[in-house]
């Protein structure tokens, strides 16, 4: 089991200790469900009040604490309690899972695929003809990569994962179980003899360095070119990114949010969750999107948006104080 002391954390954090303790740290828990040897953060002022019952020896703060430690107890100031909790959470992670060989053998791999350095592929995960693998990416039991497709180094990933033809991946990107990389967009047209038509989608799905995917997303392919995800995107669980759709860099997109087809965000773009954003629909740098929105129009840069149909945070909340008012006086 891991453990640290007070001094080889905080040499790790480079931060300022107030306080001292003799317990030795063996890991990090929130504060309510710690215990005497733990660690824990505190990155709100607003949960200073909480420390007082918490029985974690230390706490990662921001310089901005205004309270003390106690007794044998003790805080680690930093800029960002955040950042440095992300930091501790690192040393104490526990092992991924192992692989006996870097190539399971009832993984199926093409001949004609190309294999990097370090690279290891899990039980029954099928790499495809043409297929290029860089350096130590790791692909774990169950995964399926189709003709043609190239992922960069140090990419991971998880079980479940389909990554279908002619799609290429960045490096540095994790995958999480059961994400679809490169299905079909949603295209049909009505015909009155054959009812809906299938639109053949050719296009592939373009994913830059850095990127994470969360469990049971989808990335369409497109209809022709591609989709792209730009470098450093964060999509959440249970996100739909349709097709010919393009984010800038370092968008953040949270559960159950999607975009329709030939969507653009600009860089910085945050969509809450279970936001819906049309089709054909522009979203410039660093507009924030609420959760439960519905955007039907072009966003500019830098706007906060809130409502179904989505309108500038400001007045959506103008809006509802005078809706509760008016329900309010109505019942009287």
């Amino acid at each position: 089991m891991k453990s640290y002391s007070l001094l080889e954390i905080n040499d790790i954090l480079k931060g300022t200790i107030v306080g001292h303790t003799n317990h030795i740290i063996t890991a990090p828990e929130q504060l309510e469900m710690a215990c005497e040897t733990e660690i824990s953060f505190i990155g709100n002022k607003k949960y200073e009040k909480l420390w007082a019952n918490s029985k974690a020896c230390v706490a990662v703060v921001n310089e901005d604490i205004s309270i003390e430690p106690g007794e044998n107890k003790a805080f680690i100031k930093v800029k960002n309690a955040d950042l440095a909790m992300s930091q501790i959470l690192s040393l104490f992670a526990p092992p991924t899972p192992l692989f006996h060989t870097d190539i399971h053998p009832t993984a199926i791999v093409d001949k004609t695929a190309v294999i990097g350095n370090g690279t290891r592929i899990g039980a029954g995960s099928y790499i495809g003809p043409n297929v290029q693998l860089a350096d130590n990416v790791t692909i774990y039991p169950n995964v399926t990569i189709l003709d043609e497709c190239t992922v960069g180094k140090n990419t991971i990933i998880w079980s479940g994962t389909v990554i279908r033809e002619r799609c290429h991946i960045g490096s540095d990107c994790i995958f999480h179980p059961n994400a679809t990389i490169g299905a079909d967009g949603f295209g049909f047209r009505p015909d009155p003899e054959r009812g809906l038509v299938k639109i053949p989608q050719i296009g592939n799905v373009i994913i830059g360095n850095n990127v994470e995917i969360g469990a049971n997303s989808c990335v369409d392919r497109g209809k022709f070119s591609s989709t792209i995800l730009g470098d450093g995107c964060k999509i959440d669980n249970l996100v739909q990114i349709g097709h010919n759709s393009k984010l800038g860099r370092f968008c953040i997109m949270a559960g159950n949010s999607g975009l329709a087809g030939s969507v653009t965000l600009g860089n910085g773009v945050i969509i809450g969750g279970s936001a819906s954003i049309k089709d054909h629909t522009t979203i410039g740098d660093g507009a924030i999107v609420g959760a439960g929105s519905g955007v039907t129009g072009d966003i500019p840069a830098g706007k906060v948006m809130l409502g179904y149909p989505a309108i500038e945070a400001r007045d959506a909340l103008k809006q509802w104080a005078i809706l509760k008012r008016l329900v309010k006086e109505s019942s009287k």
